[in-house]
């Protein structure tokens, strides 16, 4: 498999009034062509800050390091690709949107809410073809409506995101990410605020379209139900971290990542029985522990936990976890 997105020890750092901090630290992973990566941790583990960091959207004033190398689909001159971290603003330009590009969490404040959403995906087009002509502009969007399973797209092109349902909203927000034609998409909690039946609607069409489109889609969610149904590897964050990462059914099935664990303990099931909440709340970022950032909510501690940050370890076969507890397996490829 062609490796579409190579991450390695990507750090983002946020200034603050007690100094600079880190939501995202030293992540490393990589995205394969056609290929669904999930990413999944609490509210505060920097999922969300990573999939800006990648698009260049990250908030003033923050510092970037490491490197993400993007490999274009038409394949640049250097193997390596392009470096998203060191590419300038107009260098990120033409790459957002054409060759990787995002369903934002929340439809109705990421839509222009006094723009009608044709415009808005047209607008998307004309960006990257500026000589194309009206006209074909305008189809393209009628068809990345269509793509999106938007039915009636004429009628829906023209109205205001106000007169359409939240399940329609994030449909156009899907159109408008595929319309210039991205080889990746990065989906932010696409599904969140939707009913569950809407839910496994937006599911099953990002599924449909990420295998007749060959799209490599890095997902974001807190929900393990939701991942365990779309990704084909999962990484774990944990406080900017990646503290567990493998393939989806063997990390769901055999964490070995106490917060893993936690998390699975904590998710509704169809059987019937209680819900193991984790104690305690994710640590603030100006205010880590010194070893493990889980140590004070696990309950494996152990005085070692406090010495260090624990590296990641091999497990197994391409599944790797950070935590002193893990026995290490023969060694991996990965992270």
């Amino acid at each position: 498999m062609a490796v579409r997105l190579d991450v390695r020890k990507l750090t983002v750092e946020l200034p603050t009034q007690t100094g600079w901090v880190r939501p995202v630290n030293e992540v490393s992973f990589t995205l394969g062509e056609g290929e669904t990566l999930g990413i999944v941790g609490e509210s505060g583990s920097g999922k969300t800050m990573l999939s800006l960091a990648l698009m260049g959207l990250e908030p003033p004033g923050a510092r970037r390091k490491g490197e993400a190398w993007l490999h274009e689909r038409d394949g640049a001159a250097d193997l390596r690709g392009i470096n998203l971290i060191a590419a300038s603003p107009d260098e990120m330009r033409p790459l957002r949107g054409r060759e990787m590009a995002m369903i934002f969490q929340e439809p109705m404040t990421a839509l222009n809410p006094v723009m009608r959403v044709g415009s808005q995906i047209e607008e998307a087009i004309r960006v990257h073809e500026s000589g194309a002509s009206k006209n074909d502009i305008h189809q393209r969007a009628i068809r990345a409506l269509e793509q999106a399973a938007l039915s009636e797209p004429e009628q829906r092109a023209r109205q205001y995101p106000h007169q359409l349902s939240g399940g329609l909203r994030q449909r156009v927000m899907i159109a408008m990410a595929l319309a210039p034609g991205p080889g990746i998409l990065i989906a932010d909690e696409p599904s969140t605020a939707l009913d569950v039946t809407v839910q496994k609607q937006i599911l099953e069409l990002l599924a449909k379209l990420r295998k007749e489109l060959q799209l490599s889609l890095l997902f974001i969610t807190h929900d393990l139900g939701v991942v365990a149904q779309v990704a084909d590897r999962i990484i774990v964050m944990y406080a900017g971290r990646i503290v567990e990462d493998g393939p989806t059914a063997e990390v769901l099935r055999r964490p070995r990542h106490p917060y893993t664990e936690g998390l699975l303990r904590a998710a509704p099931r169809l059987a019937r029985g209680n819900l193991i909440p984790i104690p305690g709340t994710v640590p603030a970022l100006n205010a880590l522990p010194p070893g493990c950032a889980f140590a004070p909510r696990c309950p494996y501690h152990v005085t070692e936990c406090d010495a260090a940050v624990p590296e990641l370890r091999p497990a197994s076969k391409n599944h790797n976890a950070r935590c002193i507890l893990v026995p290490c397996a023969q060694p991996t490829t990965t992270n």
